[in-house]
């Protein structure tokens, strides 16, 4: 079998070029203009609502496709929405160069280490609100990708980089 017969299946490997734009056309992210990017299906480097849509395409098939946002990046979650004393933030709010407002992203370590970003939402004389919801929650992406190839779950790849 020629590797341009592969059909995408779970752990393909696959090379692609792909872009996420809003439904009003402002663009999130895109390779077309550059090194196509490369993942096994499954791996969890592309999300499984991405995967989806790639799932029996084969090399120089293209898709051009709106997930909505359960699919894409989750729908908005009130409860990811906390409210945090501003005590604990007063060496952030009074920092002259990195000042922290409505719109700053705040990292937090979760219980692993691991690091939590999140956005002020709000802030009062009491209490400063952060956002841990995904940015692009809550919102249909327009999701395009062009299969440059495709590898076998069985075949083993090795890249040489010169």
């Amino acid at each position: 079998m020629t590797e341009q017969s592969n059909a995408i299946e779970h752990g393909s490997l696959v090379s692609l070029h792909f872009s996420l734009a809003l439904e009003n056309a402002a663009l999130i992210d895109s390779n077309f203009a550059a090194k196509p990017a490369s993942f096994r299906i499954g791996d969890g480097n592309m999300l499984p609502g991405f995967e989806a849509l790639l799932l029996g395409l084969r090399q120089g098939d293209t898709v051009d496709f709106v997930l909505q946002p359960d699919a894409a990046f989750g729908a908005v979650n009130p409860n990811n929405r906390h409210q945090f004393p501003i005590a604990k933030f007063s060496n952030l709010l009074e920092d002259d160069l990195i000042p922290t407002e409505v719109g700053s992203v705040v990292s937090f370590k979760d219980v692993a280490g691991f690091d939590l970003p999140g956005v002020v939402v709000g802030i009062d004389a009491e209490t400063i609100t952060v956002d841990f919801n995904h940015p692009l929650a809550g919102k249909s992406i327009v999701f395009k990708a062009a299969i440059v190839s495709v590898m076998a779950p069985d075949v083993q790849a090795v890249e040489i980089r010169l």
